[in-house]
């Protein structure tokens, strides 16, 4: 019992809130176990963000694949796969989770099939070697985006049927803050190895994103969760046809669908800024584990404020990040005319990565926060699938889009773009509607 009380006073001063029987857009009978689901899925969050970046798409695989000797073209697969990979595939799973009354087996069926990903990912950091090495290395980051989408979708469910509104956003703030530090662990980490890790220490790091994933899938199983509706379950096809309908018919989604696709200037910006660090300051590896540190206390600062802010507007978080990356994108572009003195230096380029790390915290949060609270219990589940399936085919083309642009203008000039393109998703979050 005095385990109990002490968790739900801890719960209530993480949430600042004297009473943790709130219990707004959520069943009756899940107000007891919020206290203990919010720690769930904080532990959860926790292991899933240490995984991702000990695994990360633009750290530790593109050196995995230099150092089993893959051709060299692998490594602009990594990203697209890792993200896109996630995303695209939301909508043809959205009905088959709406079937399911409980959907918390459906989140540890994806953290378990990532842990196994991940273990064949170190298990090929030890054997692997030339094309094929690299080949099974990209096949096995295609099983763990799949799988990461499997758990996306259903992770944001559950979140939504055992985590009362107005709560939400703190969540998922106090899990960026906890995730901020697990980041900051991994980059101090990685300052310490030489250029290029050896292939025992790349396995290690993937060993442990696959305790990582491993822990994830054990808290999704531990959720006290209630049964939910299963009416309006489909197949992929009427899952399209429903999705093409909301986008037609509903205003609001088809709006926040927009602002978010301008909102990718944020997450496009990050990587030019640190190409910027890595042209102009810092050494090949020093300069990234300094982004990496400073990317890890921006977000654990900053996260826990986003967080109390989006229960209150998360529309007005996502249009001041858009206004914040506007200027970031304005600031890292001109750092071009600093003299050469400062501009060899990395610290500079730090400094605009870590505000851009702090702005990109506060989108991330407001859109996820803002899309689990618009939907209802029953279309919860499609809403975010169909608008995660839309920003994978997006970020595919705009990701293409930019990698010209950046090739033909150079990074300095293509922040110009984007700082254009966050200010057209701020006026575009303005029309967004109130829904806390």
């Amino acid at each position: 019992m005095a385990s109990g009380e002490t968790q739900t006073r801890l719960y209530e001063w993480l949430t600042g809130d004297e009473d943790s029987r709130l219990c707004k857009d959520i069943p009756d009978s899940a107000c007891d176990e919020q206290p203990r689901n919010f720690f769930l899925h904080l532990l959860a969050s926790l292991g899933n963000k240490l995984a991702d970046e000990l695994s990360s798409a633009r750290l530790v695989l593109p050196w995995l694949l230099g150092a089993i000797g893959a051709p060299t073209w692998m490594v602009g697969l990594l990203v697209p796969i890792r993200e896109a990979g996630a995303l695209l595939p939301q909508l043809f799973v959205a009905g088959f989770i709406r079937l399911k009354p409980r959907r918390k087996g459906v989140w540890m069926v994806g953290g378990l099939l990532q842990a196994l990903a991940a273990a064949a990912l170190s298990v090929l950091a030890l054997i692997g070697s030339g094309g094929v090495g690299g080949g099974l290395v990209l096949l096995a980051l295609v099983a763990l985006s799949l799988a990461r989408g499997l758990s996306s979708i259903a992770t944001k469910d559950v979140l939504g049927k055992t985590i009362s509104k107005q709560r939400r956003g703190t969540l998922m703030g106090w899990s960026g803050s906890v995730a901020g530090a697990v980041t900051l662990a991994a980059g101090a980490v990685l300052v310490l190895f030489d250029d290029r890790p050896g292939e025992l220490a790349l396995a290690v790091l993937l060993g442990v994103a696959a305790l990582g994933w491993t822990l994830n899938a054990l808290c999704a199983a531990a959720i006290e969760e209630a049964e939910g509706a299963t009416d309006g379950g489909a197949n992929a096809w009427d899952s399209v046809k429903t999705g093409l309908a909301l986008m037609r018919d509903d205003a609001a989604f088809r709006n926040f669908n927009l602002t978010r696709a301008l909102l990718l200037s944020s997450a496009l910006a990050l990587p030019y800024v640190a190409l910027m660090a890595q042209d102009n300051g810092g050494t090949e590896l020093g300069g990234l584990g300094l982004l990496i540190v400073v990317s890890g206390v921006a977000g654990m600062v900053a996260s826990p404020i986003w967080g109390k802010r989006s229960d209150a507007s998360s529309k007005t978080v996502m249009r001041d990040g858009a206004i914040g990356t506007t200027l970031c994108c304005l600031l890292g572009a001109s750092l071009a005319w600093l003299p050469e003195s400062m501009s060899a230096s990395v610290w500079p380029y730090a400094l605009v990565y870590a505000l851009l790390v702090i702005v990109h915290s506060g989108i991330r949060l407001g859109r996820k926060t803002y899309i689990v609270d618009m939907a209802g219990a029953d279309n919860r589940a499609l809403y975010v699938a169909l608008s995660n399936t839309i920003t994978g085919v997006l970020m595919l083309i705009v990701g293409a889009v930019i990698g010209a642009l950046a090739q033909w203008l150079g990074a300095g000039p293509l922040l110009l773009v984007l700082a254009a393109t966050a200010a057209l998703a701020a006026l575009s979050a303005l029309r967004l509607p109130e829904v806390e």
